[in-house]
């Protein structure tokens, strides 16, 4: 039987995730601790723990991704960046920014994912808390599912 105790604990887990804003790994370390001291109390309980810890490790798989792809477009722009400077003599320095890399659009682009990604992120922890909170189960999307 789920009383008002295991959903505030379901509850709980999900906006521990939050607590990453205040020390490192707390996305990871929250949740992993309440779930793991109350995985036994009630299959709820197990269940909203396993999806916190499933979403936040495929928030971390999808950043190291785009992590990946990004950083080096990012430095290749950066290089080739020097083709914009023209240095004629000690005295001038003429800076023509009208022909951009390819690499500085895309590399802007892959960042805005990145910030779209992360408020998406906030608002599906949000919905999964609400769902907890109010008894219900939430499968968070886009989360590849490591603990069954």
């Amino acid at each position: 039987m789920m009383d008002k105790n295991h959903k505030n604990i379901a509850t709980l887990i999900h906006l521990s995730t939050f607590s990453r804003f205040f020390f490192p790994l707390g996305n990871f370390l929250g949740p992993l601790v309440l779930w793991i001291a109350n995985k036994d109390k009630s299959d709820f309980i197990d269940v909203h723990g396993k999806q916190a810890l499933n979403f936040q490790i495929s928030i971390l798989l999808y950043a190291i991704i785009l992590g990946m792809i990004t950083i080096p477009l990012f430095v290749f722009n950066l290089i080739n960046g020097f083709d914009f400077m023209e240095i004629v003599s000690f005295n001038s320095i003429h800076i023509s920014l009208t022909k951009p890399s390819p690499l500085l659009y895309i590399s802007g682009g892959l960042g805005f994912i990145a910030v779209v990604g992360f408020i998406l992120e906030l608002v599906f922890i949000v919905k999964a808390s609400l769902a907890a909170k109010d008894g219900e189960n939430y499968k968070y999307p886009f989360t590849i599912n490591f603990l069954n």
